[in-house]
């Protein structure tokens, strides 16, 4: 997932004095505004390299564990939607941005804010739904098929 070499200035200017927005901007742009590689940039630069298993990115397994505390606190979810509203809003998405990152400390993943800035990039570009409905299971039919003639 990218975002536009338009969409980081505006952000930037939504967040003039927030540092650690300004920095994920930085790391969005040093890589063309691949929200995986900046995030994974940030994430060496924050803490070191990361462990990888083979076969597993650690931004897919860092989404998979954040989707599980995002999209069952609806406070979390009602301020994305009301960002969504008001997309000019710098409260509303700094406000995003801190509450990430207090959910993901609460559920044992210390995010840096300047990481957890190009995650709520990434919830808001694909929207909080299709961020949440992406690992949902399947709903099961309860119906059958009716009986072969």
């Amino acid at each position: 997932m990218q975002v536009t070499s338009s969409e980081i200035q505006a952000m930037r200017e939504l967040m003039p004095d927030y540092t650690p927005g300004l920095e994920a901007m930085a790391h969005l742009e040093r890589h063309n505004g691949d929200m995986e590689m900046a995030f994974q940039d940030l994430w060496q630069e924050k803490n070191g390299q990361a462990m990888m298993v083979e076969g597993k990115s650690l931004w897919d397994i860092t989404l998979k564990t954040l989707r599980n505390e995002l999209c069952g606190d609806d406070g979390f979810r009602g301020q994305i939607k009301e960002y969504t509203k008001n997309p000019g809003s710098s409260p509303l998405l700094t406000g995003a941005i801190v509450s990430l990152v207090g959910l993901a400390s609460s559920s044992g993943l210390p995010l840096d804010p300047a990481i957890a800035t190009v995650i709520v990039l990434y919830i808001l570009k694909i929207g909080v739904n299709i961020f949440c409905d992406y690992t949902e299971p399947p709903v099961a039919s309860g119906g059958t098929l009716p009986p072969a003639k």
